[in-house]
Formats: C-alpha cells, sequence, structure tokens
C-alpha cells in the first residue's frame, strides 16, 4: 500500500476528514476554513467561518453536522447557512473542539481541547437525540474517535499521552463501565491522531510525527503501515470502495522541515485491500 497526493494544498491544520458517499468534508482547523472536494478531486467549495470548525458527521436531514469551537451546527451547503444544534462550552473561550465522529447508533462523539494544548482542559462528549453529555474529562488532545463495526464499542486516546482506549457501548450507544487501554505508542515525538475503522474492525490510525498511517488489528497490535512524504498526517477517511483519504498539517514545523516536506497541509490518497462501512447518520430530535 502507498499513498499518492490527491490535491496539494496548504492547511496549517487539516483535519476531520467525512466522506459523505459524494463529497469529501475536511477542515484547516487554524485556518477556520471548511471544505467540500468531489471524488475528482477538481471541485473545492469553501467557507470561512468566524470560530474554528473540526470535524463533521452525516444526519438524518440534508444538513451537514459540524463540530466547532463553540457548538454543534447545522450548515446547509445550498444556502450556505448554519444553525446551532447545542452549544460545545461555549462558555469557555479557552477551549475548541477537535477530533469527532458519528457512532452505529446514530450519535456523535466529540473531544475538547484547550487551543494550546493546555494539559487536562479537554474533554469527550457524546451528543444523542437532542442530548449533550460528557463522557470523561481532564482530558489534554483527544483523538482516534472511531467505532467497531458491529457498534459495540467506541475507541479514542489522548495524543499527549500516546494512549488509545477500547470502550463497550450498550444498545443505545451509551458506554458502559470504564475504558480499558487499546495501544500504546511508545516512539518519542509520535502519537496517534485522527482514525477511521474497516470492516474487518482493524483501526487505520494517523501517526502524527510518524509519516504514516497505522493499521492496528482489533487485539491491539500494529501491523502494516502507509507510508506517507509528509512528518504530521492528521486523520483519514474510508469509503466502501477501499480509498483512503488523508489529510496533513504543517503546523509547528519550521522552514527547514517544510523544504524538506513541502507537500505537508496537502491531501492524499490511497487505495486499500479493505473498506469501510458507510459514515453512519446522526440521529437529529
Amino acid at each position: 500500500m502507498h499513498a499518492s497526493l490527491f490535491r496539494e494544498m496548504t492547511c496549517d491544520l487539516g483535519e476531520g476528514p467525512l466522506w459523505d458517499g459524494k463529497h469529501l468534508w475536511f477542515f484547516d482547523i487554524l485556518g477556520q476554513v471548511m471544505y467540500r472536494l468531489n471524488a475528482h478531486g477538481d471541485d473545492l467549495e469553501q467557507w470561512e467561518g468566524e470560530r474554528m470548525a473540526t470535524a463533521a458527521a452525516r444526519t438524518t436531514s440534508p444538513a451537514t453536522l459540524i463540530a466547532t469551537e463553540t457548538d454543534l451546527m447545522m450548515f446547509d451547503p445550498t444556502s450556505q447557512t448554519g444553525e446551532t444544534l447545542c452549544a460545545l462550552e461555549a462558555d469557555q473561550p479557552g477551549t475548541r473542539s477537535n477530533d469527532g465522529r458519528a457512532d452505529r447508533q446514530g450519535g456523535f462523539w466529540i473531544g475538547t481541547m484547550g487551543k494550546a494544548a493546555e494539559p487536562g482542559a479537554g474533554a469527550l462528549y457524546r451528543y444523542y437525540k437532542g442530548e449533550l453529555r460528557q463522557l470523561r474529562a481532564e482530558l489534554t488532545i483527544p483523538n482516534t474517535i472511531c467505532f467497531s463495526p458491529d457498534g459495540r464499542e467506541a475507541y479514542f486516546s489522548d495524543s499527549a499521552l500516546g494512549t488509545i482506549w477500547r470502550w463497550t457501548l450498550g444498545p443505545d450507544g451509551w458506554p458502559i463501565g470504564a475504558p480499558v487501554t487499546f495501544h500504546q505508542i511508545e516512539t518519542p515525538d509520535e502519537a496517534p491522531d485522527g482514525a477511521v475503522v474497516d470492516v474487518n474492525g482493524a483501526l487505520w490510525v494517523a501517526i502524527w510525527g510518524g509519516s504514516r498511517i497505522q493499521r492496528i488489528t482489533p487485539d491491539g497490535v500494529a501491523r502494516e503501515a502507509i507510508p506517507l512524504p509528509v512528518p504530521q498526517p492528521s486523520c483519514p477517511a474510508l469509503t466502501p470502495e477501499g480509498r483512503m483519504f488523508i489529510t496533513t498539517a504543517r503546523e509547528g514545523m519550521s522552514q527547514a522541515a517544510l523544504a524538506a516536506a513541502p507537500l505537508s497541509g496537502s491531501l492524499f490518497e490511497a487505495q486499500l485491500p479493505v473498506r469501510a462501512l458507510p459514515e453512519p447518520q446522526v440521529i437529529l430530535p
């Protein structure tokens, strides 16, 4: 497996790719820009906002759910208008949303973090049928949110610790008991970022600082990887046809590092021998 350039870009912090069946949604968090790109990579729409946006999900309406630094928003690309679904730490100006993904039961998980990655300033939430509930507090950089194909397990990480956890879910998608350690990144200066699960239950995790997408099997063992020509891959999206899109970032890179990896901040793609289930739809009230 190998990755190739899909579209050259200069995202400071490319993140949150979502394949909705026709388009790839993604974000430049620090640039406060939301993008939608067609399957051929030649028709790019963009919307610049007054606040950071970080993650998206399909919904049971024509609108797309967008997580921003202050709310969960319903965005209609046709009218180019957004409407707040619920507030998200709107009273905490020092935090923003981060990684997020819809679960198999129709909920939406979203992490928050300090804007300067202050230790313990973040949290993990789930929105479900009109209710936003905090699941876990005192996280630093919540990431790697994804779900097993049968919807019985959730995965999430704290990038600052290099730890990915697994959490058992009940029939309605709420966690049961405490999460358990699933996988630990041991290499210094590498961290788990965004992730997606294939139909076999393996996680494909972007390794920030590690120039790769790492496959981790359901038993928590790291197997093969997809190398990338940039050091900071941030999140993959995998389609039901086995096509993977990968966002990357330029954040914090020196001029020398950018000269060595000039495609940092671009979008990449890879063709995998496995596929993913379609992204779930978030159930709206």
